[in-house]
């Protein structure tokens, strides 16, 4: 997805899932699940994230995740999946 413009301008969370709010108008929801730093955290660490043109950062919790990996429905990649 070279070339991609599309960036978040908005996050929230419910119980289960994380939606972000695409510039190109979409809004994408995640299972928490899918990001188990973020699963875990407190509301408030949630809460202290950055937007940037790519993508979305939590400094406290060393979370970071792209728009990119998020259409292409990707979660955490750092895990390991012992079924693969």
């Amino acid at each position: 997805m070279r070339g991609m413009s599309i960036s978040p301008e908005a996050l929230r969370f419910d119980a289960d899932c994380m939606w972000v709010d695409l510039s190109d108008g979409r809004t994408i929801g995640v299972p928490l699940a899918w990001f188990p730093r973020l699963f875990h955290a407190s509301p408030e660490a949630r809460g202290a994230y950055e937007l940037s043109r790519r993508g979305i950062h939590w400094r406290e919790l060393d979370e970071d995740i792209s728009v990119e990996g998020l259409l292409a429905g990707r979660g955490d990649l750092t895990r390991t999946d012992r079924a693969a």
